[in-house]
């Protein structure tokens, strides 16, 4: 089996400015081994599917504080699945209420963080997730 690097992309979808958690979810992914890329803020879900897409990568990571996740989340679920990408690892963070989270993670997104929760438990869950599907593809983490 070959090893392999858990590649993840964080979004900052919609007008959302404020992008300080991101950048530090973004640098304790790396930090736990991840390749990591960060689009930036301000992006449409095409932006952030087309990037996931090129980038081939195994997670996408959203992060919203504008209240928009109902609307822009599954928009970029669509967009990844159009392109060929609906078995991505969707997980996401920022301010959610918890009946969103409920409908988010009914929808499709595996796993949504909310204010408080420590980067490393983030790392921690997506790295044990992406071990479970990596073994079952033939790959180790």
């Amino acid at each position: 089996m070959s090893e392999r690097r858990i590649r993840v992309l964080i979004g900052k979808p919609g007008l959302d400015g404020h992008d300080r958690g991101a950048k530090t979810v973004a640098s304790v992914l790396r930090d736990h081994g991840m390749e990591v890329i960060y689009t930036g803020l301000h992006q449409t879900p095409a932006m952030i599917a087309e990037a996931a897409a090129q980038e081939d990568v195994d997670v996408v990571g959203l992060s919203i504080l504008s209240g928009a996740h109902m609307q822009l989340f599954p928009k970029i679920r669509d967009e990844l699945t159009s392109r060929g990408k609906g078995d991505v690892l969707l997980v996401g963070g920022g301010i959610i209420p918890h009946d969103d989270i409920d409908a988010l993670e009914a929808d499709g997104f595996a796993k949504l963080f909310g204010p408080g929760t420590k980067t490393t438990d983030i790392a921690n869950w997506i790295e044990e997730e992406m071990k479970t599907r990596f073994e079952k593809e033939g790959d180790e983490v």
